[in-house]
């Protein structure tokens, strides 16, 4: 079940699952236009692939409650739940004082509020066959103080220590959970938003000029999802990883 799976790295990481011989995939999105397409992307890729789209804003609990249901009723057991939501976030950097106070609020809920919820759903279903796998998505702006990354700072480190305090709960049933902290993701609505123009602009552009190793594709977070997915990371929970390019360490 991949929510955010309609484009971007959550899209690269239904791929890249389904090339590593995933049978049955389920994504979770807001947008049914995007949505239907990235069904037919997967389905040219992996023909015969039983990959389901549901519509869902997974800030909303009553539709995320839906679209756990759906998944699971489709697939018959949700094993494997990737959290992409932020990587479809609306945010682009601002020094805290242009961010207009009544904003940080919904900042906070629309970046961590989903993968909490999600991870909540669907952890029984987890609970239940005595095992499964959460990876979520956040961001490096949890690691590194940045200016212009007060607030969504914040966000990703909730979703962080959230994903580590997961993994020490869930163990006891057999579940793993760890997180992803990328820098820039090339390719993905969030990055072309964040590099339209002003502060955020600047920001990223010297954040590309640290990249020593290339900036990031979604293929790069997608890939090492596949090996925190499988029986190879069998041992491995509780870690947030960073994927940014050498651009800082830790």
């Amino acid at each position: 079940m991949v929510v955010g799976g309609t484009s971007g790295v959550g899209l690269a990481t239904a791929r890249q699952l389904a090339l590593a011989g995933v049978p049955r995939l389920s994504l979770i999105g807001r947008n049914i236009e995007r949505g239907k397409q990235a069904r037919e992307d997967l389905l040219t890729c992996v023909p015969g692939l039983a990959v389901h789209f549901i519509a869902c804003d997974a800030n909303d609990l009553v539709q995320a409650q839906h679209a756990v249901a759906e998944a699971a009723r489709l697939m018959g057991a949700v094993d494997i739940l990737i959290n992409c939501t932020a990587d479809n976030a609306r945010y682009r950097p601002e020094p805290l004082l242009r961010i207009a106070p009544e904003s940080i609020a919904p900042t906070l809920l629309s970046v961590a509020l989903p993968v909490m919820q999600m991870s909540r759903l669907v952890l029984p279903l987890m609970q239940a066959r005595r095992g499964g796998v959460i990876l979520n998505v956040a961001s490096d702006a949890a690691k590194v103080p940045t200016p212009g990354e007060t607030v969504l700072g914040a966000a990703m480190a909730a979703i962080c220590v959230f994903s580590r305090t997961l993994a020490m709960e869930a163990k006891r049933y057999g579940v793993r959970v760890n997180a992803l902290t990328p820098s820039l993701i090339e390719g993905t609505l969030t990055a072309a938003h964040v590099q339209e123009s002003g502060f955020s602009a600047k920001l990223f552009e010297q954040v590309r000029s640290m990249a020593s190793l290339g900036v990031c594709l979604p293929d790069d977070l997608a890939q090492l999802m596949v090996f925190l997915a499988s029986p190879a990371a069998a041992k491995l929970t509780g870690q947030v990883i960073s994927v940014n390019s050498g651009i800082s360490a830790g």
